[in-house]
């Protein structure tokens, strides 16, 4: 059963007069870690905005670990390029707001959940901090430990990384892919960053052109468990050359 599938799926902004996403259809397996790639602009946030339910189709199904979205909720975790944390709130309730949103948990159980979740990401103790107070790579991972509290295994990232330096940025991508390792999450990744997208993913999705009616799938020819030395592997330097040629043929059109 596919962790996420997209049948014959269809969406029209309604200041557009032509569809972004044609009868789309893919499909990722459980515990997978895909990065989608595409130019700007040319539908690939708009394909988790689907997912997450903040937009509906025009037409076409998307399921879920085989059922369709509609009606539901709690299904998958969403985590956007701004780590979007209120400043008013102290870090752990800002971490524990998908429990608040749930209900059934006590203030204690939330504040309890929240700090076991910073724990995990490598932020213990930051619970009683305020957001103003953490570093953007800290902020970025209480955001994960966030999505990570909505208890869904799919999650979606979109560019969560692209406001980092350079060097905080790498960091947090291998933090990340060791995280995915741990708990055997499915992961889809939004990034314009070609090596990114070979660094973290398995295989990338590439947008070719819009409207997008098809997500050209590319195997990465690195092992798991990777570290950066495989990016220059000979294999990978090619492929990256080739997304790069792809990317700029779209841009060019």
């Amino acid at each position: 059963m596919s962790a996420l599938a997209f049948e014959e799926v269809s969406y029209q902004y309604p200041s557009e007069d032509f569809d972004i996403i044609d009868r789309l259809s893919f499909q990722v397996e459980p515990g997978s870690f895909h990065c989608i790639i595409g130019a700007s602009g040319c539908g690939k946030s708009t394909i988790f905005r689907m997912t997450n339910g903040l937009l509906a189709p025009k037409g076409g199904t998307i399921r879920v670990d085989g059922t369709p979205i509609a009606g539901r909720k709690g299904y998958c975790g969403y985590m956007p390029q701004k780590d979007l944390l209120f400043p008013w709130r102290s870090v752990g309730e800002n971490v524990a707001l998908p429990l608040e949103i749930q209900g059934g948990y006590s203030r204690k159980e939330r504040r309890e959940r929240a700090e076991e979740a910073l724990a995990d990401v490598g932020l213990p103790g930051c619970g009683d901090k305020m957001p103003q107070e953490l570093s953007g790579g800290m902020r970025q991972r209480a955001a994960f430990a966030r999505t990570m509290l909505t208890g869904s295994d799919l999650l979606l990232l979109d560019e969560p990384f692209s406001a980092l330096d350079f060097l905080t940025r790498i960091s947090m991508q291998e933090w990340l892919l060791d995280q995915w390792r741990r708990h055997h999450k499915t992961i889809l990744f939004i990034t314009h960053d070609v090596e990114e997208a070979l660094f973290l993913s398995q295989s990338v999705l590439v947008v070719e052109s819009t409207p997008i009616r098809a997500l050209t799938e590319i195997p990465v020819p690195a092992s798991d468990p990777r570290d950066r030395s495989c990016l220059k592997d000979p294999a990978m330097v090619e492929l990256k050359e080739q997304l790069i040629a792809l990317l700029r043929k779209q841009v060019a059109v």
